[in-house]
């Protein structure tokens, strides 16, 4: 068990440090080449803040885990929601511009909507097993492809460089072989990672006598987002809450039309231990941040909302660890 443990946290380290190296490499050969910092930002920074989710979810379906693969993609979106919005909302209210309560937001209820159909194949087709494949994988995608295209035609429609009145990410310089090594490096260190944190999540299952979609709905969804959960808090600190409505947002549609869409595509996700219970919390979570956003002080969620949000995941992981 000790040594699963230190796989685990081997793997997490490797797994955040490679895609900061990679996301920063990379941003800057593109700098180089002459794409803006605006697309750079919208593009290659926000794939590197779902790379963790991206590699521990397709390790995962290579390996044959695909309870570990959807839990970690679906408790990291409860996550962000339930326990970042809401642990920000209780350092600051957050305002929520308007595009996010009638654009963003609605997208990330119609991602967990769409989860939500593509893995009741039994209810809703009569298969012998429920499973996310080839087929819903590349349906994600395309829709994460409409996502980025939107995207991008907001970006480029905003005048003072902003995209939905978020700043555009300043790229740093870099030397072009300093920027090579980090994209090498990180992709590496992101492989790695990946390998041993999978290795590490699937013994610590086996040793509590859990299945691997428990391990991947609390321990891995959380290791994932504790990065997010710092940089959100912190920009709450700074009194730029709504910088975090913004990363939230962004990553929940990330998490679920490309990195479930690119893992089921590589290998059809059987969901093990993962229930509609858990794709409910999902979407009942989405639509609550939603609706949050609407009641009573408008375009805010109040400190009083984000302590139901955090209560809320109280109550979804005793309910896990209940009929673990």
């Amino acid at each position: 068990m000790l040594l699963n443990v230190l796989f685990l946290i081997i793997g997490i380290a490797l797994i955040l440090g490679g895609a900061n190296y990679l996301t920063d490499g990379a941003s800057a050969v593109a700098k180089k080449w002459g794409i803006s910092d605006l697309v750079i930002g919208l593009t290659i920074v926000a794939f590197g803040t779902s790379a963790p989710e991206l590699v521990i979810s397709v390790m995962s379906a290579m390996k044959g885990s695909g309870g570990l693969a959807i839990g970690n993609v679906v408790g990291s979106n409860i996550f962000n929601i339930l326990v970042i919005v809401g642990c920000v909302a209780l350092v600051s209210p957050i305002k929520v511009q308007k595009s996010y309560m009638t654009n963003e937001i609605p997208l990330v209820i119609l991602s967990s909507l769409v989860l939500l159909i593509c893995a009741n194949g039994v209810l809703l087709d009569g298969e012998a097993v429920n499973t996310v494949g080839r087929v819903d994988g590349l349906l994600m995608l395309l829709f994460f492809a409409i996502f980025m295209r939107y995207t991008l035609s907001i970006a480029s429609n905003t005048a003072d460089g902003t995209s939905s009145g978020q700043p555009a990410d300043e790229v740093k310089p870099m030397k072009m072989w300093l920027a090579t090594v980090c994209v090498i490096g990180g992709l590496g260190a992101l492989v790695w990672g990946g390998d041993l944190f999978v290795k590490g999540a699937s013994g610590i299952a086996r040793g509590l006598n859990v299945s691997e979609s428990v391990i991947g709905l609390t321990i891995v969804a959380a290791g994932t987002s504790l990065p997010d959960l710092a940089a959100s808090v912190a920009a709450a600190l700074k009194h730029k809450p709504g910088l975090a409505v913004g990363n939230i947002v962004g990553s929940n549609i990330f998490n679920i039309f490309f990195v479930l869409g690119v893992s089921s595509t590589v290998h059809p996700l059987q969901l093990g231990g993962i229930t509609n219970v858990d794709f409910l919390v999902l979407t009942a979570a989405s639509i609550l941040f939603w609706i949050f956003g609407w009641l009573f002080k408008h375009r805010t969620i109040t400190r009083i909302e984000g302590a139901v949000l955090v209560a809320c995941f109280i109550a979804y992981t005793i309910y896990l660890v209940a009929n673990a």
